[in-house]
Order: structure tokens, then sequence, then C-alpha cells
């Protein structure tokens, strides 16, 4: 008989978590605006808003924490997560930031300016931030495929070559850089194969344009490479991802997802230019050139992080959890964007509750139910993340319409996913009561999700 998978890890500390009422709960997210940002964490059961920063550190991290030096300017702790990032990717100049949104900010202050395009698969909130709020324009060229949440695709964060070509070609001068998000967070979390990297770098090529990487899960996108892309099985996660990198210019990271850390981010990128341009808004935004706005000791955490998580058994755990809720919604026929990602579960909201008009934002309204049904956070990627179009100003409804289950790392047992399966099929066993949704009573410019005001509609 085959043996049963199990974790590449043992356990040896805990944090308590408790339980609450249904009435509490309806109390406490009225008082929350209907917006789960607001919720305080001691409401929340399993918190599924983000993997990121809420992983938990190996022994290997939190040992050297103690190693940190707080050394204002040039501590070792900097150095030594320098030469393993260098190591790792092949870029040779790093800065540091506090986190990946930071990280955006810092290298987009030198390279975006008004009327400019950025094109790329997907571009997460933050990236589609940092884009237009500086007056430019983030163009999506994610494939179409990525759309058809129930069409099994091994690659659906890919971008489709022929768009991008069509900006190239068309409005080239307009563009600064090319991104690429590895794995693509808003498609579902979705990963890009190695075959499409290559076109986009060719194409790169071909119009003389630079390419960006947003990494903060490309350790995942290599296992995804390994286990179903053709001529990488035998090849190990840190071969993947050297070739991966060979085949971009520059990164930003949040290093929250994949290098298990609770605060960091860098920008990393082989060109000495984008280097010296970035380090005049690395000072004033962020900090001292090998700080950042990070601890020595959090430098040290992600030098570690990084190696342990470029290692095939660290993924393959991490992989096979959120794979094993997918199998639980499988079974209760619940959809969500297939193939299960990397990092989270994306529930297909406008799948399930079928009677909310899109003008009363479904997936948040999901959102709201399963918090409601079992004290569960999730976080919706869809038509209140997508913003205002910054022309109209109307809602944009093109997009997916998604709730997110992102499962920290080496955080909730399988235990807890079978809460979360059986909390989504008693929701969804109610769908077609659920007629209902929300409405916008106050929002900001830019990003409004994380603060958005909300009442029934």
């Amino acid at each position: 008989m085959e043996l049963p998978f199990a974790e590449s890890w043992r356990i040896k500390m805990v944090e308590p978590i408790h339980k609450s009422t249904r009435r509490e709960r309806e109390r406490w997210i009225k008082q929350a605006h209907y917006n789960v940002f607001q919720l305080p964490a001691s409401q929340v059961y399993i918190d599924c808003l983000t993997d990121s920063g809420t992983g938990a550190m190996s022994d290997r991290q939190w040992a050297m924490l103690m190693m940190g030096d707080e050394s204002y300017a040039g501590a070792r702790s900097f150095f030594r997560m320098k030469d393993t990032i260098e190591r790792i990717t092949g870029f040779k100049y790093v800065i540091p930031t506090h986190q990946g949104r930071a990280a955006e900010n810092v290298l987009f202050s030198a390279l975006v300016k008004p009327g400019m395009i950025v094109p790329g698969n997907s571009h997460f909130d933050t990236t589609k931030g940092h884009i237009e709020s500086r007056k430019a324009v983030a163009c999506d060229c994610t494939i179409d495929e990525a759309r058809d949440t129930q069409l099994e695709h091994p690659f659906k964060g890919n971008v489709d070559l022929g768009k991008l070509e069509a900006v190239l070609r068309d409005k080239g001068d307009l563009v600064p850089f090319i991104i690429v998000t590895i794995t693509n967070n808003t498609a579902g979390g979705q990963p890009v194969s190695m075959e499409n990297l290559k076109g986009v770098r060719a194409l790169a090529d071909k119009y003389g344009k630079r390419v960006i990487f947003d990494s903060a899960r490309f350790a995942e996108n290599a296992y995804f490479i390994k286990v179903r892309e053709k001529g990488y099985e035998k090849k190990t996660i840190k071969e993947i991802v050297k070739e991966m990198f060979s085949l971009a210019d520059a990164m930003t990271m949040s290093a929250k997802k994949d290098a298990i850390v609770n605060m960091g981010g860098f920008i990393a990128t082989r060109h000495e230019d984008w280097y010296e341009a970035a380090k005049v808004y690395c000072i004033p935004y962020e900090g001292y050139l090998t700080y950042g706005g990070m601890n020595g000791r959090d430098m040290e955490a992600l030098a570690v992080g990084l190696e342990e998580n470029t290692e095939f058994d660290n993924l393959e755990t991490r992989i096979k959890q959120v794979e094993y809720l997918a199998a639980r919604l499988d079974e209760f026929g619940i959809p969500y964007q297939r193939p299960a990602g990397g990092h989270a579960i994306f529930l297909d909201a406008g799948k399930i509750l079928t009677n909310v008009p899109k003008e009363e934002f479904p997936a948040q309204t999901l959102t709201v139910e399963l918090y409601l049904e079992a004290g569960i956070r999730g976080c919706e990627i869809g038509y209140i993340l997508a913003d205002r179009d910054p022309v109209t100003r109307e809602n944009r409804f093109g997009g997916l319409d998604l709730l997110r289950l992102a499962i920290p790392r080496r955080t909730y047992t399988n235990n807890h996913m079978d809460v979360i399966a059986v909390a989504l099929k008693n929701i969804y066993d109610r769908r077609n009561k659920i007629k209902r949704g929300y409405k916008i009573v106050w929002e900001a410019e830019l990003m409004r999700h994380f603060t958005v005001k909300l009442a029934k509609a």
C-alpha cells in the first residue's frame, strides 16, 4: 500500500485561537462596516485574509534572529541577505525594503511617469495602484483562458504574447518595462510557464524593453514548472529559479510570501543604472541602502527563508494543502478557479451567488457570508478590489469576481481545511436564498478595498 502524504515538518509551538457565536459575528461585522479588513484579528477563527507575513518561520529562521546585526550602515546581515539573493536569482544589485509594495514604490518612482503604459499579466492591487497613482496605465495582457474559472489549464497565469506584442508595436515608446507576476495572484494564484517567460523575453529583446518579475511567489511558480512543464521534471527548484530569473532584468519581492518572514522585501536587478535610479528614492522612502526599512534580524530570517523555501519538499507540503482544500470543494461541487493555485483557493462568486447582482458585489457578499458562517476571514479579489476606472470613475466589472482564501504557510492543519470546506458547503447549499449584497457608503480613491465602508443593499 502506498503511504499517504504527510507534511515535511513537525510542530513545536502552537498559538490558541478562539471560536465565536454567530450573534457575536453579526455584531462585529456590522461594526466593521462589512469589511473584513476592519475586523480585529481576535474576532477571527481561521484567518485566510492573506498568506503575506502570516506563515510560521522555521527553527533556523528563529535562531538566526539572534544573529541580527542592527548597525545602521553596512550591517553584516544585509550582506548575508544580499549574497543569498544573488546566489539564488543571479541579480547583483539589491535594495532592501520593508515589503513588496515598498519595493514597487521605490522602483516605480524612478521608472514610471505620467502617460506611460505598463503591460503585464493581471497586475495585483498594489502594482496597479502604484502605476495608476503616477497617472500611467496598467495594461492587462493575461491569456483569455484565465477568465474561464472551470477550464483546466496548467499555466493560466501566462502572458498573451499576441496582446503584449500589439502594445509594444503600437505604443512601445510609452512602455518603460514589462512586468510579469509569478505566480499570477489576481488570476487565481496561477503559474507562468518557462516557455511563456522565454516568449516575453524574446519580445522584450525585439522591442528593446526590460522585464521585471513581481516575484512574491516565485518559488511556487518554479514548483509548478517542475511538476507541470515538460523537460523540467528532473531539475531542482533552485535550478528552475535561476533559469527563470535569467529571463528578467529586475525583480520586486514581498518576502512575506515565499521567504516566509513576517516583514521584509527587496528590489534586485542586474542593471546598475536602475540600481542607481532606485537608490535615490530608497533613502527618503525606506531608509539607508543596507537596511531599507528592515531590521538586521529580519534580513537574517529572510536569507534563511529563501534557502529553505526553494527546496521541493517545503513547497510540496505547502501546495498539497491547498490541493487538499480544493479536493474537498470538489466533493461538494463548489466552483473555484481551476486548477488550484499555489497559495490560495479562489472561489468564483459569480457562479455561487447567482442571484446577487454584480452592482452589489457577489464576492464581497460571499466573503461576509463565510465570516458569519464560521468566523473564517477571506479576501475579495473582485469588483471592489478592481477600483474605479481612473478616467470615467465607473466601477470596473470586466474582470473575475473571486473570494480568495489564502493559506498561511505552515500555520494550519488539514482539519482547519475541513472546517473551511464544510462552512462553504453550508453556504453553497443555501446559495439561492442569498439575493442581496452590499453597497458602498464610503471609499478611498485608490486601493479602496482596504478601508471601504459598506452597508446592506
